[in-house]
């Protein structure tokens, strides 16, 4: 499948697979000095890319596992959603869950682009549900092992 994607800045690095198996392709900062998220803070770093997703299809922005396990960095809405229909610039919205102050540097990876298909519905107002095994359990319902 082929994506189209648009260079807001000229030092915008297109989107990487780090291997040949990778679901998500990496994002990179586009930024032109370094970027210091101190604690609890958010903050937005452009990728300096605009991008036009097929319809039926979103982007979804994930965490990097290493930039969140080791340096407690992730988007700070968890995952961000890029509709189809959206050409703006892709942006990370980069929380520091961290306890020290995190430097983001240009080029840096800072997250991942997942880009699936979604179905569409029509939700029916209706007044009864069918019934199952698990009925209304939420939380915790189905035990630990």
């Amino acid at each position: 499948m082929q994506l189209n994607v648009k260079k807001l800045n000229e030092e915008a690095v297109l989107p990487t697979y780090g291997t040949e198996f990778s679901a998500g392709a990496d994002l990179y900062a586009c930024i032109d000095e370094n970027v210091t998220i101190e604690v609890g803070e958010t903050k937005l770093i452009k990728t300096g890319l605009s991008m036009e997703i097929p319809e039926g299809y979103a982007g979804f922005i994930y965490a990097r596992s290493g930039l969140a396990s080791k340096r407690g960095l992730a988007p700070a809405n968890k995952v961000g959603v890029v509709d189809a229909d959206y050409r703006g610039e892709i942006m990370v919205a980069l929380h520091n869950h961290s306890n020290t102050p995190q430097e983001i540097e240009p080029k840096e990876r800072i997250a991942q682009l997942v880009i699936a298909p979604f179905l569409k519905v029509d939700f029916n107002l209706v007044d009864e549900l069918s019934d199952t095994e698990r009925s209304s359990g939420g939380f915790g319902s189905t035990g630990k092992k």
